[in-house]
């Protein structure tokens, strides 16, 4: 168009259309198509966003110079002209300065990560490896603080199992000869013992249940009661007795004869004796050091009832207390990286949006003779919706007409 023009057109047209003598220029060196590849990267990313917006502004200068013979208040918008390209100015080196902040604030964040990342792992070692110590620790503070008898406990299971097993082992041969003459074939002693072990487990527990509920019927004096528990403790005492301290007593009977030259008579009203005397010695003495205490709880835990006093005496209110704490430093967490997460997004999208902003005010000082953007922009909230935007440059169109 400029070739085919000559003289006096041709330095018309030059200046109506002068973006046209550079803006490819402009473009090819911004993309960087003959240059290297990080060459090329570099020019896209700090120099293409502002040759774009330097050629729109300089294609919206043509129409705003020509209309200022048609304009009112030329002074003030040419003032206000001049401050729209001081404002791309200022709005081209914030985009600058502002890649290299968000580069900044992108290294701060990763940096910043890792480093709770780091000590995340360490905490976590070291809890893993500190944990067995923590552990006693508490139930060290578990159980001598006032409140839960876990002491009374674990020696009242303790005893349960051990009792349990001696009884197993004694009582397998009658049970499999039982077995045997009830299905008329061979059980394997192994496959018995475990079920067995199972039911005189629950049978010992419950005749330290039986006595404890008897014991209580005692202490509150209720006649009627004790008589019912007395009977049933009676009925405990004969199928213990029977069934399991007679054939303990059995199995000491070798040791009789050897000591007695193999003239030695127990008969039954012996053997029952010495069962009776090895229960109630065996209840007696287990009774009074822990059971008393300690099958109260198990039957507690067992009805689903236990442990109100000692949630509140045993260990206070030191679970809840922590539990608040790591709510709190969770929280807290929560809170940082969510202020992280929006420093950085907010310095990855303000610098492009300064341009964008400039290049805007250019179009709308176009129709307007105000620009909208208030250049440069320091936060995300400077830009408003669109709604509000429209309804900003509406009123002031208004204003304008009415002055």
């Amino acid at each position: 168009m400029f070739n085919e023009a000559s003289g006096a057109w041709k330095v018309i047209l030059g200046l109506l259309f002068f973006p046209v003598l550079f803006q490819q220029d402009f473009l090819n060196f911004a993309l960087g198509a003959d240059d290297l590849f990080w060459v090329a990267l570099l020019k896209r990313l700090f120099l293409l966003l502002p040759v774009l917006s330097i050629i729109l502004a300089c294609w919206v200068t043509i129409p705003c110079v020509l209309s200022v013979v048609f304009r009112a208040q030329r002074t003030e918008f040419v003032i206000t002209f001049f401050l729209i390209w001081w404002d791309l100015g200022k709005a081209i080196f914030s985009f600058w300065g502002g890649i290299l902040k968000f580069l900044l604030v992108l290294v701060t964040a990763i940096m910043v990560l890792l480093k709770l990342i780091v000590l995340g792992i360490w905490v976590l070692i070291q809890d893993l490896f500190f944990i067995p110590i923590q552990l006693l620790k508490n139930l060290g503070v578990g159980v001598f603080d006032a409140g839960i008898p876990w002491i009374a406990l674990v020696l009242t299971l303790i005893w349960c199992l051990i009792e349990s097993t001696v009884f197993t082992f004694v009582t397998t041969p009658l049970v499999m000869d039982t077995l045997s003459n009830l299905t008329g074939g061979g059980i394997s002693e192994a496959f018995l013992r475990i079920p067995l072990f199972l039911f005189l487990l629950f049978l010992i527990l419950g005749s330290y249940a039986v006595l404890a509920t008897w014991s209580d019927a005692l202490a509150s004096r209720k006649i009627g009661t004790i008589i019912k528990i007395g009977i049933i403790e009676l009925v405990a005492l004969f199928v213990e007795v029977v069934f399991l301290y007679r054939e303990f007593v059995d199995s000491l009977v070798p040791w009789f004869d050897q000591h007695t030259s193999g003239d030695f008579e127990l008969g039954i009203v012996g053997t029952l004796a010495i069962a009776s005397l090895a229960w109630l010695g065996i209840r007696g003495m287990s009774w009074v050091l822990f059971a008393s205490h300690g099958t109260p709880l198990i039957m507690a835990i067992i009805q689903g009832s236990a442990l109100k006093a000692g949630a509140t005496a045993g260990s206070g209110e030191k679970p809840q207390l922590m539990e608040i704490r790591l709510i709190e430093q969770v929280r807290k967490e929560f809170e940082w990286a969510l202020e992280k997460g929006n420093e950085v997004s907010s310095a990855f999208l303000l610098p492009p949006l300064q341009i964008l902003a400039a290049s805007v005010n250019f179009c709308t000082f176009l129709f307007t003779s105000i620009p909208i953007f208030e250049i440069p922009l320091t936060k995300l909230d400077q830009i408003m919706s669109s709604k509000g935007l429209l309804e900003d440059a509406f009123s002031a169109a208004k204003k304008k007409e009415r002055v």
